[in-house]
């Protein structure tokens, strides 16, 4: 897989032009929107893209017929927030092997305003076996890996909070931030209970957001308007569906394999990294992905938080757009760490960029823990 290495670039990113409480706009707007302000920050036309990946309610083929384009290549992978992340990786094979030529990964979601979203019934085993027994909506299962992480490692309320505020200080240097104003443990402690050992302020926000990555390969780049971001790695891999059909409640084997993979295709080591991008739909979310991703021993995870590593002017800057906790999180949030580290490698993230950063990882899950994927991106091939 090593050949695979930069020979993909992303070379256009951007969200849509609104993100917040949007009840005038549709999820196939949000996806338009991102799609037309990502290929054209990559100095391209609709008319040259000719692979679409997205997931979510609406297929690749629907965001063809929108586009006015007959895609060559398609993918409609799902397997949660995580997807767009792993379809990266796809479109790296595509791309690589003359599938396309200029893929374009995109995420359209009305999560807050429900602008025609359609609800299922779940009907796989978990909606048989552990939604009648309240455990359904996020909170419910993430607060009970959550719990036994506390159980097995003494991790603490006031650690958990730690990670809301260390986040919510690169908010504050995001004008595109949801939230902005200085947060603090107590603030996070005092929030409204929702299901322990979560408040409030220890979950994601639920906002109505597009995003879109556009993609080609290395040697296409000349074409394009701005600096290329390399694809050095990639990984995926899933564990389960089910909570209850989980190896290890405090620990992401999903994510484990998938970083192992991406890692060994770019020929990085932990060390290398100066800047990190995790799916952060809870607070616990981050260091149960540092210790599964071996940044770390398990039950250390929150060190990085509690000591400062994390936060602006510290020793590996993590959610630097300010994270699904502060910034913005429509529901399947993969695409946005991906757009924050290719942003960050470009240098154009102004009070919150990080100094010489060249190295970045983005890693995400997929339902609860269920599946992952993860991306080494740089600036240098």
């Amino acid at each position: 897989m090593k050949e695979l290495r930069s020979s993909v670039c992303i070379v256009g990113v951007d969200e849509s032009d609104e993100i917040g409480t949007l009840p005038h706009k549709s999820q196939l707007t949000l996806h338009l929107e991102a799609i037309d302000n990502a290929v054209r920050d990559a100095g391209l036309k609709i008319a040259d893209v000719d692979g679409i990946f997205t997931a979510g309610q609406h297929s690749p083929a629907l965001l063809g017929e929108a586009l006015g384009i007959s895609p060559r290549y398609i993918d409609g992978t799902s397997v949660g927030g995580c997807s767009f992340i792993i379809m990266v990786g796809h479109a790296l094979v595509a791309l690589h092997h003359g599938l396309c030529d200029v893929a374009v990964v995109s995420h359209g979601e009305s999560g807050r305003s429900g602008v025609g979203v359609t609800r299922t019934r779940d009907t796989a085993l978990s909606g048989q076996y552990e939604i009648p027994y309240g455990f359904g909506p996020a909170p419910t299962n993430f607060g009970m890996l959550t719990t036994r992480h506390m159980h097995e490692y003494g991790t603490t309320l006031e650690q958990w909070a730690q990670v809301a505020v260390s986040t919510r200080k690169w908010a504050a240097l995001n004008p595109k931030a949801r939230f902005r104003d200085p947060l603090t443990i107590e603030d996070v402690l005092k929030s409204r209970p929702v299901c322990y050992p979560f408040n409030l302020l220890n979950i994601c926000l639920v906002t109505d957001a597009g995003g879109a990555v556009v993609l080609t390969r290395a040697d296409r780049t000349k074409d394009c308007a701005k600096k290329p971001v390399y694809i050095w790695g990639a990984g995926e891999g899933s564990e389960h569906v089910s909570v209850s059909q989980m190896h290890a409640l405090t620990f992401s084997e999903a994510t484990r394999k998938s970083g192992q993979k991406a890692f060994a295709m770019a020929g990085v080591s932990h060390k290398d990294f100066n800047h990190i991008m995790l799916y952060d739909a809870f607070t616990s979310g981050p260091p149960i992905m540092l210790e599964s991703l071996g940044f770390c021993k398990p039950g250390e995870g929150v060190h990085f938080f509690e000591e400062g590593k994390s936060t602006p002017g510290g020793t590996l800057p993590i959610n630097t757009n300010g994270g699904g906790l502060s910034y913005t999180h429509s529901g399947m949030y993969g695409i946005f760490p991906i757009i924050e580290a290719a942003r960050q490698l470009r240098g154009e993230c102004g009070p919150r960029q990080v100094p010489n950063a060249k190295i970045s990882l983005v890693n995400g899950m997929g339902g609860m823990l269920s599946a992952a994927g993860t991306l080494v991106l740089s600036n240098e091939p």
